[in-house]
């Protein structure tokens, strides 16, 4: 991971670059082409994909007007509350990275993880002169009154994080993120090397309704065809919550001894999970194997700690990334339906040298 270091100087130059030429100027991670020359920031690649899958998303496709970022005033829909590692780190990167592009005003909403407020928070930044939206979705669906409303005022649509179930460069210009599909398989591998390969494994979903908690359970399930010695005995949401987490995995335990791995969804589950395994008087990472995605800084200490196994990152830091991928859309050039970015892996092994790159 210390390549990430190399990349985050390279893409910080980038994005003072972007913020001084801004006045003149998705998902399945196979299905279009990255932006030319996108680099994103904070330690966000942007995967090489497969070409000829799309022409991508273009202004004029879209039907919006071109817009000077500088003199113009972005919203920011943020999903969940940002006492929550990731989002705190996704929400202070759109901040930063607005004020590097010289962003005229950034208006920023949190639904406090409620569709319904999400859906009248994207509402008031329109009615507050929205110009452009950067949205991190509650659900995949149940958004269509927002983004209908965003496209009757010509307001164009970034998501990032989860993808909604919409018509892209239509209902929304692109989404940024992860391949939440191959998180999944990742983490099945990462379970095989801390269990050896044999293990009664619970499963902390994340919420239902969102392609990231379907992706990282499909994933890893498909990946664990190839450990026969691995069987999933539990599976119950978590909601992507530590208490709630902590709580459902304390029931699971109790209900089945057996137990000696868990799969969470996120690492803030990941973090319960240790609290309910040590109320056990177990050990975790020892007694129970833990592996979680994210990459928080929390969950990375406990992995030098010995209580988690491994953790595959999943980088919230999207502002340099959406601002860029902004200012080629009004720039002209066409955007992918899915922009999916490159995410590493902390273990035993990198765990300690690599915590400061956590969030």
């Amino acid at each position: 991971m210390n390549h990430r270091r190399v990349r985050l100087s390279v893409v910080l130059m980038a994005v003072a670059g972007l913020a001084l030429t801004a006045c003149t100027n998705p998902g399945d991670s196979g299905s279009s082409a990255a932006p030319t020359g996108t680099t994103g920031g904070d330690g966000q690649v942007v995967k090489s994909q497969a070409p000829g899958a799309g022409e991508g998303c273009t202004l004029e496709k879209n039907g919006a007007q071109k817009l000077d970022l500088k003199t113009a005033v972005v919203g920011f829909s943020q999903s969940e509350p940002d006492t929550a590692a990731f989002r705190a780190a996704e929400t202070a990167s759109i901040k930063s990275a607005a004020e590097q592009a010289g962003v005229k005003q950034l208006l920023v909403t949190n639904a406090n993880n409620e569709l319904p407020k999400q859906i009248a928070d994207i509402q008031d930044l329109l009615n507050q002169g929205a110009q452009f939206l950067i949205v991190a979705p509650v659900n995949s669906d149940g958004l269509d009154p927002a983004l209908a409303a965003a496209k009757a005022k010509g307001v164009p649509v970034l998501t990032i994080d989860r993808k909604v179930t919409n018509q892209a460069c239509t209902d929304y210009v692109a989404f940024l993120g992860s391949d939440f599909f191959e998180q999944g398989k990742r983490a099945a591998d990462a379970m095989n090397k801390a269990t050896g390969g044999t293990g009664k494994v619970a499963i902390l979903l994340g919420s239902s309704g969102n392609n990231v908690t379907d992706n990282r359970n499909a994933g890893f399930k498909e990946q664990l065809k190839q450990y026969p010695g691995l069987q999933i005995v539990a599976e119950q949401t978590g909601n992507f919550a530590r208490e709630k987490g902590q709580q459902v995995a304390e029931q699971l335990l109790q209900a089945n001894s057996e137990i000696t791995a868990i799969y969470a969804h996120n690492d803030e589950m990941g973090l319960g999970a240790v609290t309910a395994v040590t109320a056990t008087g177990k050990k975790p990472g020892e007694d129970v194997k833990i592996v979680s995605i994210d990459g928080t800084r929390n969950a990375v200490q406990a992995i030098v700690d010995g209580q988690i196994n491994a953790v595959i990152e999943s980088n919230p830091r999207f502002g340099p990334l959406a601002f860029e991928t902004a200012q080629k859309f009004y720039n002209g050039e066409a955007i992918p339906e899915n922009v999916i970015i490159e995410d590493d892996e902390y273990n035993k092994d990198n765990a300690a040298q690599n915590l400061g790159n956590a969030f």
